[in-house]
């Protein structure tokens, strides 16, 4: 089959509509303004809403289960389209465009020739060709020849659960055998790039590659650091470092030789986005052809960063070259850090602690954070919450296979681990504190520089992690979260409870560890 699939496609694609394909960014805003697709903010961004849907709609993506993947994805985490549904979906996807005016792109993921993938990408809207023509790898010369992944995107389709399999009139569909996405009934542009996120963490692990959900960045002797770390943990912030040259902010492969970014661009979310905190980013967000999602404009047509009417969940999306310091090509090598994030809000969890390799497994198998009021609707004291590999969403197949893939890395380099707590110190969400940006920095430099490396460690009782006695710069009591509660009774309580809550996320993972024995 290999890249005749696409090849048909693309042939039944461009005898039924007129598909303008590869428009540069000047091209995709003017017809965007023309439509009426968005509005132009001030410093030249492209403001766009996408309507009902403001973020990615979990429980109507699907994975085609064939031969193929019937034995190898973990369907306990993804649903299943029988592939005559798939078959019957293209096909009324297809008949839908019939005259109709598209916009196409052919990109690259993978910035490591020999782990890439072409990727097309067939869209209704000018904005969202600008949006993943600034989110994946852009060729120098644009090629329908050898095309491994073709997506079609169709906002104003509505899917028929009778007819299609679904659960909705939203759809995003995958054949990981044929790698084919089909997306309808949904604007929102995150579908485009998690889809292909997706793909890739289905068939890289195949080759040895191990994908991830992180940013990572070089320092200025050529070390590289991997950053994990779900939603409102720090990771696009963190690793937006001025000293430090910025492989790519979320997802990642890390073969033998070293990392790669799986993509071109950046999807930063944009709430309360501070020029002082944040200046790369909030720059970023002033340059013409950024796309900025659900960010609503004044009466100057600037953004309204603390305006979250529309969601919380605003973003922006622009090219990596927007950013002034990044790695030339998107590679990096051996990793010699990695970051797992959490923003623990039980105020549990030292600021900062070495992992053995072991109990990095556990940690990012458990992949925790925690919710706290005001990110969900409902949601009034903190919610612990574990997403396996720091992107469970994303993970076709079982967690443990990519746990094995980080075991056999970690073993390789012999790369430093460290959790790096970016939540409450002094108490739980609602009575301490959030750990301030300043220590936070400080001790993320101590463990990059590979001070903490040199000095003295206690043993954490909780999950037996190390914990430094001393960092400079920062007080002694401010790494021990037991001595800054005023009542040390009600820490241990809610030690207690959060050591339970892993324990209990985690026996699934042991689970399945015995049935493989």
């Amino acid at each position: 089959m290999g890249h005749d699939i696409h090849q048909q496609i693309a042939a039944r694609i461009g005898a039924l509509a007129t598909v303008r394909w590869d428009e540069l960014p000047p091209t995709l805003v003017e017809t965007a303004l023309g439509r009426g697709e968005g509005r132009l903010a001030a410093g030249g961004a492209l403001a766009v809403t996408t309507g009902v849907y403001t973020g990615r709609s979990v429980k109507d993506k699907f994975i085609v289960r064939d031969a193929a993947t019937d034995g190898h994805v973990w369907w306990d985490n993804n649903q299943p389209m029988a592939p005559e549904h798939f078959d019957v979906l293209l096909a009324d996807m297809l008949a839908s465009i019939a005259e109709r005016q598209l916009h196409g792109q052919h990109l690259l993921a993978g910035a490591d020739a020999a782990h890439q993938m072409k990727v097309a990408v067939v869209t209704e809207t000018a904005w969202h060709a600008l949006f993943i023509r600034n989110l994946l790898i852009r060729p120098d010369a644009p090629t329908a020849e050898g095309t491994d992944v073709t997506i079609l995107h169709l906002p104003s389709f509505s899917a028929d659960p009778a007819r299609h399999g679904t659960r909705t009139g939203t759809v995003i569909a995958l054949d990981m055998a044929r790698k084919l996405v089909l997306i309808g009934g949904t604007a929102y542009a995150g579908e485009i790039k998690k889809s292909v996120f997706s793909l890739f963490n289905y068939h890289a692990p195949l080759t040895g590659t191990m994908p991830m959900h992180c940013s990572a960045n070089i320092g200025p002797d050529g070390d590289v650091a991997l950053f994990f770390g779900l939603s409102g943990t720090g990771k696009t912030t963190l690793s937006n470092d001025p000293e430090r040259l910025l492989i790519g902010d979320d997802e990642h492969g890390w073969t033998a030789e070293g990392v790669f970014n799986l993509e071109g661009g950046c999807y930063a979310k944009t709430v309360k986005l501070s020029p002082t905190a944040e200046p790369q980013i909030h720059a970023a967000t002033q340059r013409f052809g950024t796309v900025l999602e659900n960010l609503n404009l004044d009466d100057r047509l600037v953004p309204l960063y603390d305006d979250i009417s529309l969601t919380e969940n605003t973003r922006a999306a622009y090219p990596l070259e927007t950013l002034p310091v990044v790695a030339e090509g998107g590679v990096g090598g051996r990793p010699r850090t990695v970051v797992f994030l959490t923003a623990d809000a039980f105020g549990v969890l030292p600021p900062i602690a070495r992992l053995s390799p072991e109990q990095a497994v556990f940690h990012f198998l458990s992949g925790y954070t925690a919710k706290v009021a005001g990110t969900e609707r409902g949601i009034t004291e903190p919610v612990a919450t574990f997403s396996a590999c720091f992107g469970a969403p994303f993970m076709p197949l079982h967690p443990t296979v990519y746990g094995r893939l980080l075991e056999e890395r970690l073993t390789q380099t012999g790369a430093s681990i460290y959790l790096l707590n970016t939540g409450w110190t002094g108490g739980g969400y609602g009575v301490g504190k959030r750990i301030d940006i300043a220590t936070t920095r400080r001790l993320l430099d101590a463990a990059l520089s590979g001070e903490l490396e040199q000095g003295e460690m206690r043993t954490e009782p909780l999950f037996g992690m190390q914990v430094p006695l001393r960092v400079e710069g920062v007080t002694p009591r401010a790494l021990d979260p037991r001595a800054g509660w005023a009542d040390v009774a009600a820490y241990d309580a809610a030690a207690a409870r959060l050591q339970e809550l892993f324990a209990n996320n985690f026996r699934k993972f042991e689970q399945v560890a015995e049935a493989a024995e």
